[in-house]
């Protein structure tokens, strides 16, 4: 009799769980507590429009690179769309009235970052070998099983960006320059490790990509594999408890009553969700306060932006733009300076669009912000709540109109989120973009290991590894590994490969 997984939450670690074990014979059962799965990669429409949630774009997904490995291990690539990012500028950094391409490659790299700082290139050549040793470290990573250099990966996690970068590179600007893309890991100064930085720039500098037609295809083609294999993804089942005897978990209850039994649970929640299902002995007082007290990684506010018809040419770079003379410390703002710095894309509807049909604007935002409606609920927060984004929206499309002149009439309708709409719709702490802050000043004490002492209760999510479409899928195999161990999980890869 094949063993039984229940596993709470459908983002990309579920759903990635739930296929790997699916495909090894596991009964998987997924329960979602919204009407629609995917977690980060939802989407919804207003109006024909369709906006992501939050993957708005992949990398190292060309033939042969780890993303487009584990997406033809698990099904995906066959059910999805790329459009490929500008290879001479797939982000563009806007810092002190200058912009700054960063292009795919090591050596359009250099070159294109050298052509704006001429005596850096040894100190970029350097620069980019480190980060190349740092990614190429991890065998999670770089998908080469059981070859790994712990002392590069170890020293690196417990070194900041800016210590590191302080003494590679002698340009103060280059340095900015090149954490310029830090709204997609929320990184702080002195804090965020610089494998951080590492692995976030390799993944997107080996090739970079917008998903056409959104995100969400991705969770419906795990879901489909799933369902393929005999598990079924329910929707609308909330998981209210994970019950326990003496030794271990029995199985999931939800808040329609229903239980579902199981041999193994995972949880793709936050871990402090998963605390909150928990009534075990197993699981200690201390342990339960220490997850408690991680902090967790800011939150954002994003206009999502309907544009009239034929009206705004489609841009297939991700531009960062600053109004200080550092992408450092955006997280730290008043009223008055809010916002410091945002990120503005395009979503991408069919293969090389002239024109874009909806863009997305995301500028750092604090719960604290949006604290005084804690107990309400999306849609019913009141007429004080939506003046508040209004007037947040209205100043921040202020600032990129400076940039982009363009969409003072291209405009049709804007829609806005907050803190609070992220953490509804995706259960993460206090609508945290990226979850639990990695910060070198704590080592272990701000890591949530994917093993808990409930023996078969596994976590998965960007809260375990790291965040992103890859640090998700690494999590899932170090998850899956002690169900089915990592070299097998490694060998199936390969062969789905051939």
């Amino acid at each position: 009799m094949n063993k039984k997984c229940v596993i709470i939450g459908s983002g990309l670690g579920g759903l990635s769980c739930g296929t790997i074990l699916a495909k090894n014979g596991y009964d998987v059962t997924v329960l979602e507590q919204d009407h629609q799965i995917g977690g980060c990669m939802q989407c919804f429409y207003r109006g024909k429009s369709k906006f992501e949630t939050g993957m708005h774009f992949i990398g190292s997904a060309d033939q042969g690179q780890t993303l487009s490995y584990l997406f033809k291990y698990l099904g995906i690539d066959k059910d999805i769309e790329l459009d490929r990012l500008d290879t001479s500028g797939y982000d563009i950094i806007s810092l002190g009235g200058e912009r700054f391409r960063f292009a795919n490659g090591k050596e359009p790299f250099i070159e294109q970052m050298s052509a704006y700082f001429p005596k850096e290139k040894d100190h970029l050549a350097k620069y980019f070998d480190l980060v190349k040793r740092i990614a190429g470290a991890s065998s999670l990573h770089s998908l080469r099983y059981a070859e790994s250099d712990i002392a590069i990966s170890t020293e690196y996690q417990t070194l900041s960006i800016n210590e590191v970068l302080d003494n590679l590179i002698e340009d103060p600007t280059l340095r900015d320059v090149l954490v310029g893309n830090i709204p997609l890991y929320a990184a702080q100064k002195n804090r965020t490790p610089f494998s951080s930085h590492a692995f976030i720039m390799d993944f997107y500098n080996q090739s970079a990509f917008r998903i056409i037609h959104g995100s969400d295809n991705i969770a419906h083609s795990l879901a489909a594999t799933i369902q393929n294999l005999g598990g079924v993804v329910l929707t609308r089942k909330k998981a209210t408890s994970i019950l326990c005897d003496e030794k271990q978990a029995k199985g999931v209850q939800t808040d329609d009553g229903s239980f579902f039994p199981a041999d193994i649970v995972i949880s793709d929640t936050h871990p402090i969700r998963t605390l909150e299902m928990l009534d075990t002995k197993m699981i200690r007082p201390f342990y339960r306060e220490r997850v408690r007290s991680i902090p967790n990684t800011i939150g954002s506010f994003t206009v999502y932006l309907k544009f009239k018809p034929d009206t705004v040419p489609y841009i297939n770079s991700n531009f960062y733009s600053y109004n200080q003379n550092s992408p450092w410390e955006c997280e730290n703002y008043d009223e008055e300076s809010w916002p410091k710095g945002y990120l503005y894309m395009h979503l991408c509807h069919k293969h090389n669009p002239s024109f874009a049909e909806s863009g997305v604007i995301l500028s750092y935002m604090t719960a604290k912000d949006v604290e005084k409606w804690n107990g309400t609920s999306v849609e019913q927060r009141g007429d004080e709540y939506e003046a508040f984004k209004k007037s947040k929206a209205e100043k921040l499309l202020g600032i990129v109109k400076k940039d982009f002149p363009d969409l003072e009439n291209g405009i049709e309708h804007y829609y806005t989120s907050t803190p609070l709409t992220y953490r509804d719709f995706t259960g993460t702490e206090n609508g945290s973009m990226y979850g639990v802050v990695k910060d070198i000043n704590n080592g272990a004490a701000y890591r949530v290991s994917h093993k808990t002492k409930v023996p078969n209760l596994f976590l998965t999510g960007q809260n375990i590894n790291s965040h992103g479409a890859l640090g998700v899928l690494v999590g899932t195999i170090v998850t899956c590994s002690e169900l089915l161990t990592s070299k097998r999980i490694y060998e199936q890869i390969i062969e789905a490969n051939k």
